[in-house]
């Protein structure tokens, strides 16, 4: 039987890369998924690409820095299906730039896609799982750029250090309602943060000596949502090929 038979899940910046992985492991696992992207062309694609294989999906287009889209949107997939079991955090953006390069205004829209939506997204989804009787499970994509501070970046370490701990929070007040947070820690997976193109070549330290897969966070994340990760709560699981136990840091 599919680990995920009935369940509805909502993934964030599902139209590429680690989103669009998560989105069809997730499908083909039994799950109604809620592609979500700026993107529409995007989203429908990775949609299509659902549907075509027999899955079940919907497009929903979301700006996730906008606290009124979000309300919408999670209230829209929970009307088209009834139901909401998982949340994906994983929409993200990078500044690449230094404290006397970034903007005010570019810091904002960081924070507001990396930090702000998740703890958004997780408020309003709860309260959905929680009407819904059945708990739920809430999955974050923090970064080894959350441990580790980065020369050209700083709006993003910041951002995904605050995930961290966002998502410890989340674990205790939402654990009463029967609803798992957890959190993954992934390093240079698949395309860059923002783009579409996965350079094969792009340097990467690690103890598997390969980049990263999107695949091989969306089973780290498709264990967290299934019953396999039941008695994990309120953790970080690192999924970065044994970087972190290497070397701190790098760019």
């Amino acid at each position: 039987m599919p680990r995920l038979a009935d369940q509805v899940a909502i993934i964030t910046g599902a139209g590429r890369n680690i989103g669009e992985a998560t989105a069809k492991l997730f499908a083909a696992e039994g799950a109604a998924v809620a592609v979500i992207d700026m993107d529409r062309s995007r989203a429908e694609k990775v949609t299509a690409a659902i549907r075509d294989a027999g899955g079940r999906a919907k497009s929903f287009i979301c700006d996730v820095s906008q606290e009124d889209q979000i309300v919408n949107m999670v209230k829209a997939v929970a009307g088209e299906w009834g139901r909401l079991d998982i949340l994906i955090n994983n929409v993200a953006i990078s500044d690449n730039k230094d404290l006397f390069e970034i903007t005010k205004e570019e810091w904002d829209r960081v924070i507001a896609v990396c930090l702000t939506a998740p703890m958004l997204f997780s408020k309003y989804a709860a309260k959905e799982m929680i009407a819904g009787g059945r708990g739920g499970k809430i999955v974050n994509v923090s970064s080894t750029s959350g441990h580790y501070g980065r020369p050209r970046a700083i709006a993003y370490t910041a951002a995904k250090a605050g995930v961290i701990n966002l998502t410890r929070s989340l674990a205790i007040q939402l654990a009463p309602h029967n609803i798992r947070v957890n959190c993954v820690v992934p390093n240079k997976i698949g395309s860059p943060v923002g783009k579409d193109e996965f350079n094969p070549n792009r340097k990467v330290v690690n103890l598997r000596n390969r980049p990263g897969e999107p695949i091989d966070l969306a089973r780290a994340m498709l264990f967290l949502v299934s019953d396999d990760s039941d008695f994990v709560a309120g953790t970080e699981l690192f999924v970065d090929g044994g970087c972190a136990a290497l070397m701190p840091g790098g760019d």
